[in-house]
């Protein structure tokens, strides 16, 4: 894949079998020269106060997304997220090992 422009998936995983959550995405991706994915684009449906509140406390937590592309149940690129103030995606692949947050919660 050269060049990609459709709807893709970014899928916040807490542990290898936890995801947190999904959002749809519209996003123009390309590979460069040396085979790294680059993307940008919106979130393909405005997100409600809900979703604004938890794509914010994820994206402040750890910016770090796995990415699914059509037919895929399940992301496998793990991109880093930056969120402009017009609220455009940019979408880098992140390298081995980054992405992964750690943290202790405490659940009563």
């Amino acid at each position: 894949m050269d060049r990609f422009v459709g709807q893709a998936r970014l899928e916040w995983w807490a542990n290898q079998s936890t995801c947190l959550e999904m959002y749809d995405i519209d996003i123009t991706v390309t590979v460069d020269a040396v085979g790294e994915l680059q993307a940008t684009g919106p979130h393909a449906n405005v997100l409600d106060t809900t979703q604004r509140e938890g794509w914010d406390f994820l994206m402040e937590m750890d910016p770090h997304f796995s990415i699914a592309f059509p037919g895929e149940d399940r992301g496998g690129i793990m991109v880093r997220v930056v969120e402009a103030e017009n609220g455009t995606l940019s979408l880098t692949e992140a390298p081995d090992g980054d992405g992964s947050a750690n943290g202790t919660f405490g659940l009563t």
